[in-house]
């Protein structure tokens, strides 16, 4: 693989003649005289003065803070006077409210400098912990190899985080692995497609499709209205008349019924998908992205049923991406829009082991607690707690064929009767449906299907991302104690409202 120098690399990502150098002398360290000549040679050899280079530009025309590693200076590596200049460029880019964007390789710290290098991932986490709590957006691109120390700090905290195509990223490099254990690391292991697959990098992707990521990415996160002059209300109109639950739960389980994909790709401006729960799980059955609906950015989390089948059914880490979302959400200060489409959680052995009960329970808990904007969206089978963990929220939509149910109807059939043939009894007397649940005041809105979204699929997705654009300007405009109180106080009715005028 051909090695980009920082320098080349930058020339691929920043707009041409927009570098501004934030490098200063480095500061003094001690050194023998071992060390002081493969400093010497490094310089010589790279034209630097350290390991890192760090400065703003502009990408595309978005002013950026970048820091960036040089492999041919000592292997990349980090010592102090290397993460003084990353400290000190990291401080900088909170105190200008600018996004920063990370370009590590690296083989980690710099063993010359022993304990005090090692430690240098310490100071350079806390100053990054100061620019996210600031909601600044923090981008990362890894690159070959990136190892050690710097993948195990500064190089895995990344909003969102993508490698270049083949590079060996991990925590322990593979030279050590075989002299501290005399075998040979299996192959394939630490490599950015593997580490993809497992959920730990949102994508891999050429350096020369990196400016153009980093432009959409900014482009959804730092896109603020202004003014928040609120769009007509694109569902006025009353729905078509009633249906019956059973029809609602015929309707939801139709194959060609448009699912979460289908709603983004009719109905986003703009969108960024992300991957994994960055802890080594990625589940098809759920999506987590970067979204614009008109203007207004969001973090998505949504179920995808077509992802969820017999043999992969939603688990404890499709809820640990989602709170993932839930934490991007916070991190970045934009509105949450969860999208519900589920059959139902995992019922297994696996599941059981992996503390499905447990993230069921922290994403509600997670999702009462966020002090963004919320919204969620049953936009078809609602089951079990799948579908609790993503419902709180501080307003509730519903698809007209949506509904919500501890249990599938044929489920609660067979504990109550023994039988499945119960089941549109059950779905009827349960108060499943979009319209019981907007009578009960748990669901705000319904959306219309005419008569079912399958039929309408285009239509129907344009006419969903019309009401989540609205209802997220809506949501934008309220101040956010007021909104937090009114959230509270929706929990608190659950069950004690019979009757709700909204539409």
């Amino acid at each position: 693989m051909n090695r980009l120098t920082a320098r080349d690399l930058l020339d691929l990502v920043i707009d041409a003649g927009t570098w501004e150098s934030w490098d200063t002398p480095p500061i003094p360290v001690a050194t023998d005289s071992d060390y002081a000549e493969a400093l010497l040679r490094a310089q010589e050899k790279t034209g630097l003065d350290e390991s890192v280079l760090t400065g703003s530009a502009s990408v595309r025309g978005r002013r950026v803070a970048i820091i960036v590693c040089e492999f041919g200076f000592l292997g990349g590596s980090i010592g102090v006077a290397a993460g003084e200049r990353l400290v000190v460029a990291i401080r900088r880019a909170t105190q200008e409210q600018l996004p920063l964007l990370a370009l590590p390789t690296s083989g980690g710290t710099r063993m010359q400098e022993g304990t005090t290098a090692f430690l240098q991932m310490v100071k350079i986490t806390a100053a990054l912990i100061k620019h996210k709590e600031a909601h600044l957006p923090y981008i990362v691109y890894l690159r070959n190899p990136t190892t050690g120390g710097v993948f195990a700090s500064w190089g895995s905290l990344g909003h969102v985080t993508i490698a270049e195509p083949g590079a060996l990223v991990g925590f322990l490099g593979p030279r050590v692995f075989e002299a501290l254990y005399n075998s040979p690391f299996p192959v394939g292991v630490q490599t950015a497609e593997n580490l993809h697959e497992h959920g730990l990098i949102d994508a891999v992707r050429p350096p020369d499709q990196l400016a153009e990521i980093v432009d959409r990415a900014l482009r959804i996160i730092t896109s603020r209205r202004r003014g928040y002059s609120l769009p007509s209300d694109p569902c006025s109109y009353d729905c078509p008349p009633d249906t019956s639950a059973w029809e609602s739960v015929v309707a939801s389980r139709r194959e060609d019924r448009p699912g979460i994909r289908e709603v983004l790709l009719n109905s986003a401006s703009d969108m960024l998908p992300l991957n994994g729960t960055g802890q080594g799980e990625n589940d098809p059955g759920i999506m987590l992205a970067l979204v614009r609906f008109g203007d207004m950015p969001c973090v998505l989390l949504g179920q995808d049923r077509r992802g969820q089948t017999a043999h992969s059914p939603l688990g404890p880490g499709a809820l640990r991406e989602a709170r993932r979302g839930m934490r991007l959400a916070a991190e970045l200060d934009l509105p949450l829009v969860t999208i519900i489409d589920t059959a139902g959680a995992a019922l297994s052995k696996e599941a059981e082991e992996g503390g499905l009960a447990g993230e069921i329970a922290r994403c509600i808990a997670d999702m009462i607690s966020l002090e963004v904007p919320t919204i969620s969206l049953l936009l078809g089978q609602g089951t079990g707690g799948g579908a609790l963990a993503l419902i709180p929220a501080d307003r509730v939509l519903a698809a007209r064929h949506g509904w919500l149910s501890p249990l599938p109807p044929e489920g609660a059939s067979a504990i109550m009767f023994h039988d499945i043939t119960h089941a549109p009894e059950m779905a009827a007397g349960q108060g499943i449906r979009s319209f019981d649940l907007l009578t009960g005041g748990i669901v705000d809105r319904v959306i219309p299907e005419f008569p079912d979204a399958a039929d309408e699929s285009a239509a129907f997705c344009t006419r969903v991302g019309a009401v989540l654009h609205y209802e997220l300007s809506v949501l934008s405009a309220t101040d956010a104690t007021e909104r937090l109180i009114t959230r509270t106080e929706r929990i608190d009715r659950i069950g004690l409202v019979e009757a709700s005028t909204a539409v």
